[in-house]
């Protein structure tokens, strides 16, 4: 599942067990990108926390799907075929709909500008310069945000979804992290809570 060792959910001890019960999908499945936190729970606790208060709060403003959007360009850029495979599935389930979504890949690949609106391309450029290039990222480029439409709140949702993805694309390429036994595309149901975790 990873190159370092991890701890299976039947041989976690009490703390470890705690937190893969909040974690959890069918069949007691813990998704590989959290088993690589196990030998250090504490970072999966921060990973997840991070993870659902970024992309599954309930008081975020962007449509979940168009923040997993985001997740699956910035994934894509990063070469993580992990997140891409798990989030894409996120996003087409949101979407509900596997043509568009296939579509809007398709948009993600080449960037001819055929699914996605003017804005949400806009948000994709600022993803894609603070991936590849942050060290130049310069204030126009915010600018460039309000003048189409995203208001400041929704600026800094998306940095932070950009800001996610570069982490656990970077936890699972650093960490050999792959898909085999997962279940892709679950994410938490629970988004008025944020501390339920569960993925169903």
């Amino acid at each position: 599942m990873t190159w370092i060792k991890t701890i299976p959910f039947n041989e976690a001890d009490n703390d470890l067990l705690k937190l893969y019960q909040q974690v959890t999908g069918p069949d007691n499945n813990v998704d590989n990108i959290m088993l690589a936190h196990s030998l250090r729970p504490h970072t999966m606790q921060g990973h997840m926390t991070l993870y659902k208060y970024t992309l599954h709060h309930p008081k975020n403003h962007i449509d979940k799907w168009f923040l997993e959007c985001i997740g699956v360009y910035v994934s894509m850029l990063n070469q993580c075929h992990y997140c891409i495979e798990h989030h894409f599935s996120g996003m087409s389930r949101l979407i509900n709909n596997q043509n568009n979504a296939n579509q809007i890949k398709q948009e993600l690949t080449d960037r001819k500008h055929q699914a996605l609106d003017y804005k949400q391309q806009i948000a994709l450029d600022y993803a894609q310069h603070l991936t590849t290039n942050p060290g130049t990222m310069v204030e126009q480029m915010l600018i460039k945000m309000r003048d189409v439409g995203w208001t400041d709140g929704e600026i800094l949702e998306i940095n932070q979804v950009v800001a996610y993805f570069n982490y656990a694309n970077r936890t699972v390429l650093g960490l050999g992290v792959h898909i085999e036994g997962d279940v892709i595309g679950l994410s938490p149901n629970n988004e008025e809570n944020p501390d339920d975790w569960n993925h169903q």
